[in-house]
């Protein structure tokens, strides 16, 4: 494997700060994926991130912060829903290899570049190309998840209803946000509310970089009722 995209040494470093001890071959991973984005990238939209030392910052250790303020272990079942680039998707299956990951997103383009990628890591993960609305009204997906991420720009409340329909009771839906208003994350706490969740952690924290960022973990205490999620349109024009 090609080696000397990123600095495998702050990789190693920024994640052991996190808590995130890697071992040499997830570190080689995470250099290889970060090559194959960049690459890819040229063809296809992606990311607007692709210094190596902005994609270690603000894709790498942002997704790996998961791993630090939820926790992940062997076997669990974990969702990452509008997966786009991989992101957290993939980081934390690189650094939980044992995972059974499943990064959906609705954009097959890039479900093509992560599914490629992820075989070239010789990693394996469920890839489906679907919205999370459609997805949560299925058996295979319905509340299947011990852990759900979402690195959206979406409203919290709206991430909520696509999100927590697909966790199973006691499980975690995770929202990855930048700096969020108080008005959001209530209209987010009552959605969950109403979709069974409550919010169990809100941590606000800095990247390396001085990017504030803020993640809200909600935990799962009853089932979903069978209405949600309702159909996009419905999400849309008028959000929980």
């Amino acid at each position: 494997m090609d080696v000397g995209f990123i600095s495998c040494e702050k990789m190693k470093k920024m994640s052991e700060e996190l808590g995130v001890s890697l071992n040499e071959t997830a570190i080689l991973r995470f250099d290889r994926y970060s090559s194959c984005l960049v690459e890819t990238n040229k063809a296809v939209n992606l990311t607007r991130i692709t210094e190596p030392d902005d994609i270690i910052v603000k894709h790498f250790i942002d997704s790996l912060a998961v791993c630090k303020y939820c926790s992940l272990e062997d076997g669990m079942k974990v969702c990452d829903v509008g997966t786009g680039a991989g992101f957290p998707g993939v980081p934390l299956l690189i650094a939980y290899p044992e995972l059974k990951m499943t990064l959906m997103d609705s954009t097959r383009k890039k479900l093509d570049f992560i599914r490629a990628a992820v075989g070239e890591l010789n990693l394996k993960a469920e890839f489906a190309p679907m919205r999370a609305e459609d997805a949560a009204r299925t058996d295979h997906f319905r509340e299947q998840f011990d852990v759900v991420t979402a690195r959206a720009v979406s409203q919290l409340n709206v991430l909520c209803e696509y999100c927590v329909p697909l966790v199973k009771k006691d499980g975690r839906f995770v929202s990855l946000k930048g700096k969020i208003t108080d008005e959001e994350k209530q209209k987010g706490i009552r959605a969950a509310a109403k979709l069974g969740a409550k919010l169990e952690r809100d941590i606000k924290y800095f990247l390396p970089d001085g990017s504030e960022r803020e993640m809200l973990v909600f935990i799962k205490t009853e089932k979903t009722a069978k209405i949600y999620p309702r159909p996009s349109a419905q999400i849309s024009k008028k959000p929980l």
